[in-house]
């Protein structure tokens, strides 16, 4: 069950710090993303743009990378902020590798430079996700 008292303020904090480590060259939208695992711990990623477009980086594919570096899910809860648009939703390859590491119920902050802009699941976001081939989210990466 994800941990529902973590506070969400503290993501949207990490995702800004995060975005304003973007290498955005290309594209000039600077983006970043946190999570926390249902465990309490914590990860941030920006996105990292490469000039052979499209081989960059999402910033939630680099909060992902980090976590299954440290052992694994499952996500709790996640936050995602660009510069340039309040409420970015994550692409759809990141909303696949989200619910490959989070539940249905896994929170999705979307946030602006005022805050917290919407919160919704990952499930309202990718209602049709692949089905996980293990038994649990995250494991077995």
């Amino acid at each position: 069950m994800p941990n529902t008292e973590y506070d969400a303020t503290r993501l949207l904090q990490l995702a800004r710090q995060a975005m304003a480590k973007a290498y955005a060259p290309y594209s000039q939208f600077p983006v970043g993303a946190a999570l926390v695992t249902v465990d309490g711990r914590e990860y941030s990623g920006c996105n990292i743009e490469n000039v052979a477009y499209p081989e960059g980086w999402c910033a939630e594919t680099t909060a992902i990378a980090h976590m299954v570096m440290d052992g694994g899910g499952p996500i709790a809860e996640l936050a995602v902020i660009a510069e340039k648009v309040d409420a970015v939703t994550p692409c759809g390859g990141c909303r696949q590798r989200i619910a490959e590491f989070a539940r249905p119920d896994t929170k999705i902050h979307l946030c602006g430079g005022d805050g917290i802009v919407e919160t919704t699941t990952i499930a309202a976001l990718l209602p049709k996700a692949f089905e996980h081939l293990g038994d649990e989210p995250g494991e077995g990466s």
